[in-house]
């Protein structure tokens, strides 16, 4: 915003001058006073960090014993003398100068210089390892002063950022300004002072009051006005107390996203980028990403990923569990909306149909249409008529017209669901993939068995390039595997990119089964009802005579004494059944949120979910794991138990992401119940192979490759194998043989 010169009416020296100068000086203060309310918090914010981890690394290095850093060097040093003047650790050595050191008795220069040496290079490597992470205590408060102050700070950026960078040049430019105009026409705030000036400064004053009265437009017409509302805003007292607290609850992935502006939170560039080629990962870096119409900023590798899924064009998003797949399929369909684009179509099990609604809404300026349920006619209609982001089940696309005007992007939510091609939704999404150029497949899970299946949805995206790759592709190996796909297939793990991320603490909770439970499970082995088996271990007389039931009882109690809000999923409807009895039966049921099972509509589960979510701190919900194990965001909670374990590796991963995800400030405690010597130790077992598959061909990190047998495990398979398994441990009959004809 520049003043315009142009015959500016001069004020005369002396008062009118003074004047000019005066109140131009005081509102260029309340200006700089703005910048300065933001600058000064994020330098205060960049120094707390800094000081508390170099508080940390030297905690950490006051765990080395000098004499151990003779481990780090093949020189002969004196440690001895080192430790005979007082220095015991590592920690008292940092920063002390060698020439200290070598005027020490008995030192000498060069075990000095390599102690020194050998001292910076450990801290430099506790340093890369250190996260910044906003350490709370184990009500979920800041556990320091400092953290607190580092919050109330964020909370203040995340506040006024969106309300004064717009407007940030213009005020640097305008307080710049009149800083130099205002000295340069002091000669004329004064008539005598004026007169005595020689001619040059009296020059420079005339041309400065110039400048200064043509900046008097550019005030009047709106410059200070803002100046004043910018003001305003800046005098406003930052949140604190049980306030800051809230704030924390609600946008903590917002306040990492203005720490991770300051201070660099993910400290491996490859991870954000999925390890990529060099090649591909400069040329996605380099594509434009207009993020005008985001309601909210992007961290690093989350704008990297929209880079991807638009410099490809048809890509699959696999991102692990809580990274914000769904902020970057929005950041794609705001950067087509700012190209001129109008009609998005976004396809998503009806478990999170509410969720993508409210996310366009909350995330974007985009128009977001519900085409599913009662009302789904008359919000197509508006859809293809108004244009912006039509959301729809993968049942509800067969009510979507293929012929309909014209879709700038597909986005398929938890794409795994499509990964059958003799599946009538696999089909239908197959055909819309083939009509929208620009296609984005996002999955956490996108391997549950079989390579097969992960290239069913890399064909989906370029047939040519699946086709390309052997149909068993153990005979390519893993790092061929995912050379090969590489054009499409981008993921990142939590661990990589999200190293703010609290802890995930998961222990396997193994019990003995009871004489009721015990009895309840061989007449299920006896009928071969695998899924009988499963749940066998709650189906007793009273929840006191389950040995699972009293764990999670044991469980539930001491998460409410401290605090804490529980997710508990289980497959089965009766199991829930029987965990909401034993509530009742306990006088605990006013924490009870649920069950959400498939009965329960999408718009009711997430309102349950809300009510869970801010009600007291010792809520317990209650899921399927089907339908609260996909999709949903619970971060609230920060202890999820298992019921029994799932057949899948994937199933249970998701459901503990549902917790243990970008928004999440407490340590996340998985505990899974399970039963000794039967089904329970049987499908633990089997399913490790699984896991091996998955991270070999399909997880980012190198390693080694899997045994193919891993590879071919189906589901049904595992079921027959367990049963025969252990119907032949408890003496039923002779199985193996109809195992072995597949019956």
């Amino acid at each position: 915003m520049r003043p315009d010169p142009a015959d500016p009416v001069r004020p005369a020296a002396g008062a009118p001058a003074r004047d000019l100068v005066a109140r131009h000086q005081a509102l260029a203060a309340r200006a700089s006073d703005v910048l300065d309310h933001l600058d000064a918090a994020t330098v205060r914010v960049a120094a707390l960090v800094e000081a508390d981890r170099e508080a940390r690394v030297r905690a950490e290095l006051g765990r080395v014993a000098v004499e151990q850093l003779g481990a780090m060097t093949d020189r002969n040093l004196r440690l001895r003398a080192l430790a005979d003047a007082g220095y015991a650790t590592a920690a008292d050595l940092l920063g002390v100068p060698a020439a200290t050191l070598d005027a020490l008795p008995g030192v000498g220069t060069q075990t000095a210089r390599s102690v020194v040496a050998a001292v910076e290079q450990l801290a430099d490597a506790v340093r890369g390892g250190v996260p910044v992470r906003l350490e709370l205590d184990r009500s979920g408060r800041p556990d320091t002063a400092a953290t607190a102050e580092v919050l109330r700070l964020l909370d203040r950026l995340l506040r006024l950022r969106p309300v004064v960078e717009p407007h940030r040049t213009a005020l640097a430019d305008y307080a710049s300004a009149v800083a130099v105009h205002a000295a340069s026409a002091a000669p004329a705030t004064g008539r005598l002072r004026f007169a005595l000036t020689r001619r040059a400064g009296k020059e420079r004053a005339r041309r400065a009051l110039d400048a200064l009265t043509g900046w008097e437009p550019v005030v009047a017409d709106g410059l200070g006005a803002t100046v004043d509302r910018l003001a305003d805003a800046c005098a406003a007292p930052d949140t604190d107390g049980p306030a800051l607290w809230d704030v924390l609850e609600r946008r903590s992935v917002e306040l990492y996203t203005v720490l991770g502006s300051i201070v660099p939170l993910a400290q491996d560039v490859l991870a954000a980028r999925g390890m990529l080629t060099t090649e591909l990962a400069e040329r996605v870096t380099a594509h434009p990403l207009d993020q005008s119409m985001l309601r909210v900023p992007l961290r690093g590798y989350q704008e990297f990923g929209a880079r991807f899924a638009l410099n490809q064009g048809r890509a699959l998003l696999g991102d692990e569990m809580g990274l914000g797949k769904t902020v970057q399929a929005l950041a794609v369909l705001a950067d087509r909306a700012a190209a001129g684009h109008t009609r998005f179509l976004v396809v998503c099990p009806a478990s999170v149909l509410v969720n993508w609604l409210r996310e366009v809404d909350a995330k974007t300026t985009l128009a977001a249409h519900r085409l599913h349920g009662p009302a789904r006619a008359e919000a197509l209609a508006r859809w293809q008529a108004e244009g912006g982001v039509g959301v729809t089940t993968f049942e509800g696309l067969a009510h979507v017209p293929l012929d309909g005007p014209e879709v700038a992007v597909l986005v398929v939510d938890e794409a795994h669901q499509v990964k059958n091609p003799a599946a009538k939704r696999t089909t239908l999404v197959a055909a819309w993939a083939e009509r929208v150029w620009r296609v984005l497949l996002m999955t956490g899970t996108p391997m549950d068995n079989r390579v097969e299946e992960f290239l069913a949805l890399v064909g989906l995206l370029d047939a040519d390039l699946a086709a390309s790759i052997p149909r068993h592709a153990g005979l390519v190996g893993a790092d061929a595997f995912r050379r090969a796909v590489a054009p499409v297939y981008l993921r990142r793990n939590q661990a990589d990119v999200l190293v703010e991320l609290p802890d995930l603490v998961q222990v396997d909770e193994w019990e003995v089964l009871t004489d009721d439970a015990d009895t309840v499970y061989r007449q299920a082995v006896a009928s071969g009802n695998f899924m009988a088996m499963r749940r066998a271990a709650y189906l007793t007389d009273h929840w006191t005579g389950s040995s699972k039931l009293v764990r999670l009882h044991e469980i539930l109690t001491d998460a409410a004494d401290n605090g804490h809000r529980t997710v508990v999923f289980s497959s089965f409807r009766a199991v829930l059944d029987r965990i909401e009895g034993m509530l009742r039966a306990t006088g605990q049921h006013p924490r009870l949120h649920g069950p959400l099972t498939g009965d329960v509509p999408a718009s009711q589960r997430q309102q349950a979910i809300d009510a869970f979510s801010t009600g007291p701190a010792d809520g317990v919900l209650l899921a399927q794991i089907a339908v609260g194990g996909v999709g949903l965001n619970l971060q609230a909670a920060s202890v999820v138990v298992l019921c029994e374990p799932q057949l899948t590796p994937s199933a249970e991963a998701q459901a503990v992401a549902r917790l243990h995800r970008m928004g999440q400030i407490r340590t996340v405690v998985a505990h899974r119940l399970l039963a000794e010597d039967g089904v329970d130790e049987r499908i633990v077992d089997l399913l490790a192979a699984k896991q091996q598959a998955f991270d070999a061909y399909v997880r980012e990190s190198s390693v080694a490759a899997a045994a193919v047998a891993a590879v071919d495990v189906t589901e049904a398979g595992l079921a027959r194998e367990v049963v025969a398994m252990e119907q032949a441990r408890l003496g039923y009959g002779p199985v193996w043989d109809a195992l072995d004809a597949g019956t």
